[in-house]
C-alpha cells in the first residue's frame, strides 16, 4: 500500500486576505439586507422584499465562506482527521431548505397580491433598489480584487452576488414601470423571477451538498474516465482497478485504487507517475494507491474455487495408482471400485 500523502494537512489553506474580505463583504450586505426588508415594508414593494430575499441568499452564502476559513485555521485531530472541511457542507444543506421556504413564501405572497392588489410606492422602491445595485457592485468587487480569486469558496460568494445583482434590476425595472403606468402587476411578477433565481440556486446547493454528503463522485472525474485515462497515459501500468473517488467539501476531491506494474516496471516510480496524472488531470491531490503484485492475483481476484480446484488436484495426484504396484488378480473388483468411492472429489 502506497500513501505518500501521508502526514499531510488536509486543512484549506487560510489567507488573512481572503478572511478579511469577506468578513468586510458579509457585513456589508447583511446591513443592506435589513434596509431592503425594512424599506420594501414601507413601500409596499413585493419585489424589493424578494430582492431582500435574494440578498440573504448572499449572506448566509459569505456567512459559510467566512466560517469555513476561520474553521480552516483548527487542525486535524484523532476524531476528525480531516479537520472541519464537511461544516461548509453541512451549512449548505441547512441554507437550501431555507432557500426553499424564503421560495414557498414568496410565491404565496405574489398570488395573494395579484388578488388583492395594493399600493406601492414606486419611488422608495426606486431609491432602494438603485442602492442596493451599487451594494451589489461594490461587494462584488471586493471580493474579486486580490487574493485567491479561484478559492472555491470565494467562487460561491461571487455566484451568489452576481444573481442578486440580477435582483436589484428587477426591482429598478419594476418601480419605473409602476411610476410612469401605474401598473403594479409588475412587482409580483418580477418578485416570482427573482424567486426562480432563487430556486435555481436552492436546488443546485441541495443536489451538491446530498452528492458530496454521499461520498459521490466529481463531475471532472467519474471512475470510468480514470481509469481509462491512466490506461492510456502512463506507461508500464498493466492494470488499473477497485477506482473509488468521493469528495470531503467542493473542490477537495480524495482517491483510492489499485494498479499493477507491467513486467520489469519500477512499482515506486509507477506510483508516482499516476499520482502525477491524477493531480495534472482530475485535480487529484491525494491518492491512496495499493500495488497488486502478480502472485497475489489469484488471491485478489477472489478465486477461492479456483485454488480449492488446485488443491484438490494436487492432492488427488498424491492418490496415483501404479499398475506395477497393484496386483488385480489378487482383488475382487467390486472391492476396487469400493474402495474408489472412498475418495472425495
Amino acid at each position: 500500500m502506497s500513501d505518500p500523502h501521508a502526514g499531510h494537512d488536509h486543512t484549506p489553506k487560510v489567507t488573512a486576505g481572503n478572511e478579511t474580505k469577506m468578513l468586510i463583504a458579509l457585513a456589508i450586505t447583511f446591513s443592506f439586507m435589513i434596509v431592503e426588508i425594512v424599506g420594501g415594508l414601507m413601500a409596499g414593494s413585493l419585489a424589493l422584499i424578494a430582492d431582500a430575499g435574494h440578498m440573504f441568499t448572499d449572506v448566509v452564502a459569505l456567512s459559510l465562506a467566512y466560517f469555513a476559513f476561520r474553521f480552516g485555521r483548527r487542525a486535524a485531530d484523532e476524531k476528525r482527521t480531516f479537520g472541519y472541511m464537511r461544516f461548509e457542507v453541512i451549512a449548505g444543506l441547512i441554507n437550501a431548505f431555507t432557500l426553499f421556504a424564503i421560495l414557498i413564501w414568496i410565491t404565496y405572497e405574489a398570488i395573494e397580491r395579484f388578488r388583492n392588489p395594493g399600493e406601492v410606492l414606486a419611488g422608495p422602491m426606486f431609491i432602494v433598489a438603485t442602492v442596493g445595485l451599487l451594494i451589489n457592485m461594490l461587494v462584488f468587487w471586493i471580493l474579486t480584487r486580490g487574493g485567491d480569486t479561484e478559492q472555491v469558496n470565494i467562487k460561491g460568494a461571487v455566484l451568489h452576488v452576481l444573481g442578486d445583482l440580477l435582483g436589484s434590476v428587477g426591482t429598478i425595472v419594476a418601480a419605473i414601470v409602476i411610476y410612469y403606468t401605474g401598473w403594479t402587476p409588475i412587482d409580483p411578477i418580477l418578485s416570482v423571477f427573482v424567486s426562480i433565481l432563487i430556486l435555481r440556486s436552492a436546488w443546485a446547493l441541495l443536489r451538491n451538498s446530498l452528492h458530496i454528503l454521499l461520498e459521490g463522485a466529481p463531475d471532472n472525474a467519474a471512475p470510468e474516465a480514470i481509469e481509462q485515462y491512466l490506461k492510456q497515459t502512463v506507461p508500464g501500468l498493466a492494470a488499473v482497478r477497485h477506482v473509488h473517488v468521493w469528495m470531503i467539501t467542493s473542490g477537495k476531491p480524495l482517491a483510492t485504487l489499485h494498479v499493477r506494474p507491467a513486467p520489469d516496471t519500477n512499482p515506486r516510480l509507477l506510483v508516482k507517475q499516476v499520482e502525477a496524472e491524477l493531480m495534472k488531470k482530475f485535480e487529484i491531490s491525494h491518492a491512496t494507491i495499493a500495488i497488486d503484485w502478480p502472485e497475489d492475483r489469484a488471491t485478489d481476484d477472489c478465486c477461492l474455487g479456483d485454488d480449492l480446484q488446485q488443491g484438490h488436484e494436487h492432492d488427488h495426484s498424491g492418490h496415483a495408482h501404479d499398475e506395477a504396484d497393484h496386483d488385480h488378480s489378487a482383488h475382487d473388483h467390486a472391492a476396487h471400485e469400493h474402495g474408489h468411492e472412498g475418495h472425495k472429489h
